[in-house]
């Protein structure tokens, strides 16, 4: 598959054939992210073994005919913590609250580390610099590299702010948000300056806040379910005001992604309408791989000037749609918003976690195919 020329209008992200940025990891790796653990390598040999295993899937990525390229999220343990637990004033804590994922044969529970504010929140030198620097230093010609990160609500949704140590740490909880928003902020001046130009914010609590389950989670709490998406677009907002002139910011919306397993359902309507006016990103990637999404409807409320990346093949399961139930979808989605303004990509990452979801390389690389063919079929 040929890739777009500079002048065409596929060189600005998202692109029709898109994804969201985690692949499965190679076994060689898993051993070596193993022995590490176990003392048997050093920190280096694994650094090592993850340039390596990037290389390969750079040239995965480009070899199924994508335009943006990540590393797979090849160094971090989950989607998220990692990150979180760079912020400066954020230490992993043992956890107390359990999670319950959901997937055709049952549940799955595991009770992950939390994190404990302990001081101002802040950015103190660029999280993942280093390895979006490799990205970078990897990446095809013709090729954006994208890198993701998760959204800024994601330090607060899951404990709120029972998270922060004590009052003395943050005795006005407005000073939270504003430096959460603020250490975003560096992080995105940061990355800019690096050179790059696809940020993603991977995001599942604008999303589980369509699940009246997720809602009184919040409430039972003490907080503001009613609002608290309110709270977040703001929160995100705050975070990209500066972002650097040709910079793309997306934001993916997920209900959870774990052994291919979610916790929320619920369509995008409770938070449609505020979240697609008032979010100041560029393009949106949402799940609609199956009934849990919800119809289309909500996508009425996308301005003309962003783009929305469906999310219509599954990462979870390693069965593969047919194209033309692909295009019938786009068709019923470009009932509500332009289809010029639409993409194609997977509903989320085929590895959020290390562990992975249960699929083969080769059930991802065929999906993937089966992304940019389609998406080519459709936007020529």
């Amino acid at each position: 598959m040929s890739l777009p020329t500079q002048n065409s209008p596929e060189t600005r992200a998202p692109f029709r054939a898109d994804h969201v940025g985690s692949l499965l990891r190679p076994p060689e790796l898993l051993r070596a992210r193993n022995d590490h653990a176990e003392g048997k390598i050093a920190a280096a040999e694994l650094r090592a073994a993850e340039d390596e295993a990037i290389r390969g899937v750079v040239e995965l990525q480009r070899d199924v005919g994508l335009r943006s390229v990540t590393d797979g999220e090849f160094r971090r343990g989950s989607w998220h913590m990692d990150f979180i637990y760079a912020l400066g004033g954020v230490d992993q804590v043992p956890g107390h609250l359990t999670s319950t994922f959901t997937n055709p044969d049952g549940t799955i529970e595991f009770t992950p580390p939390a994190i404990r504010v302990t001081r101002k929140v802040t950015v103190d030198e660029t999280i993942f610099g280093d390895d979006f620097a490799f990205t970078q230093s990897v990446a095809p010609d013709g090729m954006t590299p994208k890198l993701t990160i998760p959204a800024p609500s994601m330090v607060h949704y899951r404990s709120g702010l029972s998270a922060v140590a004590d009052d003395s740490v943050y005795p006005d909880p407005e000073e939270f948000w504003t430096d959460v928003a603020a250490a975003y902020g560096e992080q995105v001046r940061r990355i800019g300056a690096q050179g790059c130009r696809y940020l993603q914010f991977d995001d599942t609590s604008l999303a589980y806040l369509n699940d009246p389950a997720q809602r009184e989670y919040i409430r039972a709490r003490g907080e503001d379910a009613d609002r608290m998406h309110l709270r977040y677009i703001a929160l995100t907002n705050a975070a990209v005001k500066n972002r650097p002139d040709g910079m793309t910011v997306t934001t993916h919306l997920c209900r959870g992604n774990y052994r291919s397993s979610w916790v929320a359902s619920g369509g995008y309507d409770y938070v449609a309408e505020a979240l697609f006016s008032e979010l100041d990103v560029d393009g949106f990637f949402l799940e609609f791989d199956d009934e849990r999404s919800g119809g289309f409807e909500p996508l009425r409320f996308v301005p003309k000037d962003k783009k929305v990346v469906l999310g219509l093949v599954t990462t979870k399961r390693p069965g593969l749609e047919s194209k033309d139930d692909l295009k019938r979808r786009i068709d019923e989605a470009a009932r509500y918003v332009g289809i010029d303004q639409l993409c194609l990509s997977g509903q989320c990452g085929f590895s959020s976690t290390v562990e992975g979801n249960a699929l083969t390389v080769d059930d991802e690389i065929a999906k993937l195919r089966l992304i940019t063919e389609t998406a080519a079929e459709v936007w020529g």
